[in-house]
């Protein structure tokens, strides 16, 4: 059966995105099936499932980079308006929105990986840079975290004067700091290498310990700590 020459409705049923999920659950459907029932529809030669795969085929068939994609980037593909566009943004922002419900609540930091699974979700998948501070109490819990700056594909300005009044307002005795790479690489560049010098010298005056620095990719990290660059 081709999916292209043959709407949907021709098919078994058994093959259909909406009858397939309502009969064996969302789990059973390929992406491209699941964003197809989302779209609802496809163009005059594609279906919405081969409308989808052509989408997802752009992104390399990776959601993290469907949810970058904007509205009118979206547009470009035939079959594509902008209720659909729409629709997709906001499918995507509800998946993100989940993920972050289902971090567990651990208050308590005791690796990078803690640390990592902690904020990453509001880092992952971003197509501008932004960084972050977490700010800890003697026994390394939460105490509060916020985002310090923000700014463009490739750096962000970030002000150690704003991170340190942050770190005596919430009283903290410990910090970690994030931002993240839209490349996905997480390698530190010369002046990621700088500023994480710059700040935990400028904490210890204040008897406050700079405990990492994560760079925040796809799926991945790098930590200053793990790493001995601190």
């Amino acid at each position: 059966m081709s999916y292209e020459k043959l709407s949907i409705k021709s098919w078994s049923e058994d093959d259909r995105p909406r009858e397939k999920l309502a009969k064996n659950g969302a789990q059973s459907l390929t992406n491209s099936e699941l964003l197809a029932i989302i779209i609802g529809s496809g163009n005059d030669t594609d279906s919405a499932v081969s409308l989808s795969q052509r989408i997802l085929l752009h992104c390399q068939n990776k959601l993290s980079q469907l949810s970058k994609m904007s509205i009118v980037e979206l547009l470009n593909f035939r079959g594509i308006g902008q209720a659909k566009a729409i629709s997709i943004i906001a499918a995507l922002e509800l998946a993100k929105r989940k993920s972050l419900e289902m971090i567990p609540q651990k208050t308590t930091i005791t690796s990078s990986s803690d640390a990592y699974q902690f904020l990453r979700y509001k880092l992952e998948g971003l197509d501008h840079e932004e960084f972050w501070i977490i700010f800890l109490n003697p026994a390394n819990q939460i105490l509060h975290s916020c985002q310090v700056s923000k700014g463009g594909i490739s750096s962000t300005v970030v002000d150690p004067k704003i991170i340190f009044k942050l770190a005596l307002t919430h009283l903290a005795s410990s910090i970690i700091l994030f931002h993240n790479h839209p490349s996905g690489k997480v390698s530190p560049s010369k002046s990621d290498i700088a500023l994480t010098q710059k700040i935990k010298n400028g904490a210890q005056i204040l008897e406050i310990t700079l405990l990492d620095h994560l760079i925040i990719g796809q799926n991945n990290y790098f930590s200053f700590a793990d790493e001995q660059q601190l």
